[in-house]
């Protein structure tokens, strides 16, 4: 069998973008067993409710939805449980003094397949206020509508 190579999308968090102030990224293996493995290939997750945590120098993922694979027995998987994440232990360390310190939250921004391997790609973000959010899609609007009239300009309309 040929070895698998590139990156295969599996699951975005898009509404993260809308309710975060991302701040800094990261890319984490994780610990699956078979019928997860089996499943997200399949493309089925949803990191929709998910959120990390750092405890005792490790790192887990929580509340990340993998349904159970259909084709599975008895040795099925639990589909929210807490998943370790893999990471250096710099790493690690970096996380968890920004979220004590300075209050950011971890999120899983999308999960997918690099090289074969299951991957999660984090980020230490901060909650958005109701305003802020108003203030982006105003802001959105309004580059839109310029672009628009900009392109309009160089049609001679």
């Amino acid at each position: 069998m040929a070895k698998e190579t590139g990156r295969k999308m599996i699951a975005q968090n898009k509404k993260a973008r809308h309710d975060y102030h991302i701040e800094d990224t990261f890319e984490a293996g994780l610990v699956l067993t078979g019928t997860e493995v089996k499943s997200l290939r399949q493309g089925r997750a949803s990191l929709v409710d998910g959120f990390g945590e750092i405890d005792r120098g490790e790192a887990w993922l929580l509340q990340v939805h993998i349904p159970q694979y259909d084709n599975g027995t008895w040795t099925n998987h639990e589909t929210r449980r807490r998943r370790k994440m893999l990471l250096n232990r710099h790493e690690i360390e970096k996380i968890d003094h920004r979220t004590q310190s300075k209050g950011l939250t971890i999120i899983p921004l999308s999960l997918y397949f690099k090289d074969g391997r299951a991957k999660v790609e984090i980020a230490l973000a901060r909650g958005k206020k109701s305003f802020d959010k108003r203030h982006a899609i105003a802001e959105r609007q309004a580059s839109r509508d310029a672009e628009r009239e900009v392109g309009r300009r160089l049609k001679g309309i």
